[in-house]
């Protein structure tokens, strides 16, 4: 699989407390934007790959419902999610 033990637990030890913390949400949004990066990349070779888009689409939905949480929760962790991600808003 693209997402190794070894490449979660740094992305986990990277934005969240420690690698186990795989509950806090900056962890969780880093982990569904590597699993976003990963299917878009796929999905300019397969264009035609709908599974895959229906997905792609629900990973982008989970992820914007995380950092809205996180922006009424906490807004500066929100803003330094972002930063670090480099997302858009």
């Amino acid at each position: 699989m693209y997402l190794t033990k070894e490449t979660k637990s740094e992305l986990f030890a990277k934005h969240g407390k420690n690698e186990k913390d795989t509950g806090s949400a900056e962890g969780q949004i880093a982990l569904l934007t590597a699993r976003i990066l990963h299917i878009s990349e796929h999905m300019k070779q397969n264009k035609k790959d709908f599974n895959s888009k229906k997905s792609l689409v629900k990973l982008v939905g989970k992820r914007r419902n995380l950092l809205n949480y996180l922006m009424k929760k906490d807004i500066t962790r929100y803003r330094s999610i972002i930063k670090e991600l480099g997302l858009r808003k």
